[in-house]
């Protein structure tokens, strides 16, 4: 069995079911494995010349409305059709254009048919992918990716259009299909006003899993989630973990509750991994995963979402009310039992001392409280206010810079956020806070407070495998990196009125104190060693599951 005619065929049968039925495809040996696919399912028209296969493909879709796979091997080949791209893509002509590519081995090592091929048409296409070798590890992203490819050229934000897949292959190139993925590929609900939103009702048991900019309405989410009875769970940045929610998701889903039928996915993704594998449980088990995707992002890190619902938030949360079925009444109220729990433990273990979650939790009641907004670091800092900050009456702002995901400008951000006129808490790392301590040069004189987690280090690698698998001198040269400049000191430096706290009652009076402030301030907050902040994390979720159960 070759993975990569595994490949091909799973393309070419996803392309199939999204109502692809002709390809163009010219000589060549690199394109090998997809060729021999197309052949096997598709109408094959054999062009010569490149550049007037193009133009031949996109005669093929102005005639049937459907993309037309255009098929070519590496080098100038892929070059020859940048001319009918760029004309598909003023036409409004559905393509996917399908170069074939040589292995990163062979690119800048002299190998023979071999250019850079990545953003060859980058300025003309709706969508463009480099998927890389194909590996069986990534069998479940292969349907997704075809599927993608059709949705993006026929019903793409910008009207009909080319795409591009630059598709890498090994030799050898000739080989025997293995058994297909049994997943079928996401399909498209919605792509523009007037098409149906829900072809299947909403029924069963579910799961509403909102992040941020889920809504901008959080009560209509709520009573959506009433009149379904599905629990749902809310991140801090959603702005909806309110009461009646559920804020202790990420230690409750290790326990495994039962199983829902269908999960909604409102907003960016949770950080959770323990709620990712929820997700992917589902799947696994052919449930219905519904991405409801504004941006046209095709959000779907797990590669398990069934079904994209292009269309913003509110509107879909409208039109779900309009078609919701009313489900298991004990659904509802077993979630809300599992919630009732695991904050009481969460509380228990918590009372009294200070830690990254205590401090988490502290921050997002106090903000609800003078209605102030959080700017909350990547790594643990978000990690603990998505996995320990209760549901709360007023649910606090909370802001992040979670486009990319980096500890990069968490200072700066945070100030930028204050200058608008908001009561800014700025929940960080050490290693953050010093990342970016040029935002402090010529401070400006703005309500933010920066709330300082002192670990001596990156606390996130401390819950990764390289914290167990080398030495521990290795690991802190290279992963822990505690910082030899004094928190303290550096703000000191820059004008910045720092206060020490080492007990929760210290915070707590801390933050109250700063609430007056009209000019930034900063809490250094002294906790125990990054292994301890990892005992205590695993501490909470073992007593949780132990209530639950």
């Amino acid at each position: 069995m070759s993975v990569q005619a595994t490949f091909a065929a799973a393309l070419v049968d996803e392309w199939v079911k999204g109502g692809v039925t002709d390809a163009v495809v010219c000589p060549g040996s690199r394109s090998t494995p997809l060729a021999l696919a197309l052949d096997a399912r598709l109408r094959v028209h054999v062009r010569l010349d490149e550049r007037s296969a193009g133009f031949f493909a996109i005669g093929l879709s102005m005639a049937s409305g459907a993309p037309t796979v255009l098929c070519v091997t590496s080098g100038t080949a892929a070059a020859e059709l940048h001319a009918a791209v760029v004309e598909a893509h003023q036409g409004r002509v559905p393509l996917i254009v399908c170069t074939a590519d040589r292995p990163p081995e062979l690119h800048h090592v002299g190998a023979s048919q071999t250019i850079d091929q990545v953003g060859l048409f980058t300025t003309s296409t709706r969508w463009s992918c480099d998927p890389g070798v194909p590996e069986e590890s990534q069998v479940a992203s292969w349907r997704p990716l075809a599927a993608r490819a059709v949705a993006e050229a026929r019903d793409g934000p910008l009207g009909p259009g080319p795409v591009h897949l630059n598709l890498a292959f090994r030799e050898p190139l000739v080989g025997s299909a293995g058994p297909l993925p049994a997943r079928p590929g996401p399909t498209l609900v919605r792509s523009r006003p007037g098409a149906a939103l829900l072809d299947t009702p909403l029924e069963g048991r579910g799961l509403i899993i909102a992040g941020a900019n889920a809504t901008s309405d959080p009560a209509g989410l709520l009573l959506l989630g009433e009149r379904l009875g599905w629990p749902i769970l809310a991140d801090p940045r959603s702005r909806c973990r309110l009461p009646g929610t559920i804020a202790g998701a990420d230690a409750i889903v290790r326990t495994q509750p039962s199983a829902p039928d269908t999960v909604v996915l409102l907003g960016a993704p949770w950080l959770s991994k323990a709620v990712g594998e929820q997700v992917s449980s589902v799947a696994a088990a052919g449930g219905r995963v519904v991405c409801v995707d504004p941006w046209w992002q095709w959000t779907d890190p797990l590669a398990v979402v069934s079904e994209f619902h292009h269309v913003g938030g509110d509107e879909w949360i409208d039109a779900a009310r309009q078609a919701a079925v009313p489900t298991d009444p004990e659904w509802l109220s077993t979630w809300r039992s599992y919630e009732s729990v695991a904050q009481a433990v969460i509380e228990r273990e918590l009372s009294g001392e200070l830690s990254e979650p205590s401090v988490a939790r502290a921050l997002a009641r106090h903000a609800a409280v003078v209605e102030g907004t959080i700017m909350v670091s990547a790594s643990m800092p978000m990690r603990d206010l998505e996995w320990f900050s209760p549901a709360l009456p007023i649910a606090p702002a909370v802001m992040a810079n979670r486009g990319a995901n980096g500890i990069d400008g968490v200072v700066s951000t945070a100030l930028g956020i204050a200058a608008s006129g908001r009561r800014t808490f700025a929940l960080l790392g050490d290693l953050a806070f010093l990342h970016d301590v040029s935002g402090l040069v010529n401070l400006p004189d703005v309500p933010c407070t920066f709330i300082v987690l002192d670990n001596g280090g990156g606390g996130i690698f401390s819950f990764l495998p390289q914290a167990g698998a080398l030495e521990p001198d290795r690991f802190e040269l290279l992963f822990g990196t505690p910082p030899s400049s004094d928190v303290g000191t550096v703000a000191r430096g820059f004008g910045l009125d720092v206060h020490e706290v080492a007990s929760a009652r210290e915070f707590d009076d801390a933050l109250v104190a700063s609430g007056s402030a009209r000019a930034p301030a900063l809490l250094r907050v002294k906790l125990r060693g990054r292994a301890e902040n990892v005992a205590l994390h695993e501490a909470i979720n073992q007593a949780v599951g132990l209530a639950l159960a």
